[in-house]
């Protein structure tokens, strides 16, 4: 089974390869819960997102790559912030790529659907923010998520 391996500033961490713009999307429901997925490459809890398609748009894979991992329709209300941190690498155990992180994490709202489970989701869950700290999840999923719970007023940019 191919694995995605976080590694963040760690010398055991392969080099680079590749840069992918990629997207993260916040989707909040009328009660405050926070849309998030418990993936199957590395068992760790999410925010639905992945990488941007030629001939798309960051918003128009925002909102694909949410429906196919989560069953929800969405539509785009604003930014969380830009992940560009070089010390985080992804290593993808199915081709050996090493990629640097690049993720635009959007905020957005419910139009349509239910959860629904996808191959790279195994459980969707609306999840209240209280029980978000409890939830096995990489670093840098955890800070996109504080930063939307924190309402910041300004994108963090890093």
């Amino acid at each position: 089974m191919s694995r995605r391996i976080d590694y963040f500033d760690d010398s055991d961490a392969p080099a680079a390869n590749s840069i992918v713009p990629s997207v993260n999307v916040v989707v909040a429901d009328d009660n405050g819960r926070v849309l998030l997925i418990h993936r199957t490459d590395n068992d760790n809890w999410a925010l639905p997102g992945g990488a941007m398609d030629f001939g798309e748009t960051l918003s128009d894979a925002a909102v694909r790559e949410t429906l196919e991992e989560t069953g929800i329709k969405v539509e785009i209300t604003g930014l969380v912030g830009i992940y560009t941190d070089p010390r985080h690498i992804i290593l993808y155990t199915s081709n050996g790529e090493a990629r640097q992180e690049f993720s635009v994490v959007f905020t957005a709202r419910a139009v349509g659907g239910k959860p629904t489970t996808s191959s790279e989701s195994r459980e969707v869950e609306w999840v209240e923010p209280e029980a978000i700290a409890g939830l096995t999840m990489d670093r840098s999923m955890r800070m996109r998520i504080d930063r939307y719970l924190a309402q910041e007023e300004q994108p963090y940019l890093g």
